[in-house]
């Protein structure tokens, strides 16, 4: 990822992932489902778990992943500082490969809260 960490990344993976929903619909829907059963608010708050996608997803070393989540995140409250102690973790768990990640995740979620994440445009 370089320059625009978050918006380019979706932006790149729109056409790809629209193009693989066409073809395998159900599947499509089936993942939908999950997600918002995955994310919608329980004992854990719909922020808390959009920092901890963001969490697994620097953990993965996957970008479209961080850009989505930082994203979603940000729509959904979080902060800076929460977004980098989230990554925080990941260092612990992750060690050298984190911090790179990490920085990238940041980046991301920094684009991201500086537009306010105002449109839901990550791709689906």
């Amino acid at each position: 990822m370089s320059g625009s960490c978050g918006r380019a990344v979706r932006e790149e993976l729109r056409p790809l992932t629209r193009e693989l929903r066409h073809a395998i619909p159900d599947v499509y829907r089936g993942y939908r489902e999950l997600h918002d059963a995955a994310l919608q608010t329980g004992a854990l708050d719909a922020k808390i778990k959009e920092l901890i996608a963001f969490a697994v997803a620097v953990s993965k070393q996957c970008d479209g992943c961080m850009a989505a989540h930082a994203h979603s995140a940000v729509q959904q409250g979080a902060t800076p500082q929460e977004a980098a102690e989230a990554i925080g973790v990941t260092f612990l768990m992750n060690g050298g490969p984190a911090t790179i990640y990490g920085a990238r995740a940041f980046a991301a979620f920094s684009e991201a809260y500086e537009a306010g994440a105002g449109s839901d445009d990550a791709p689906r």
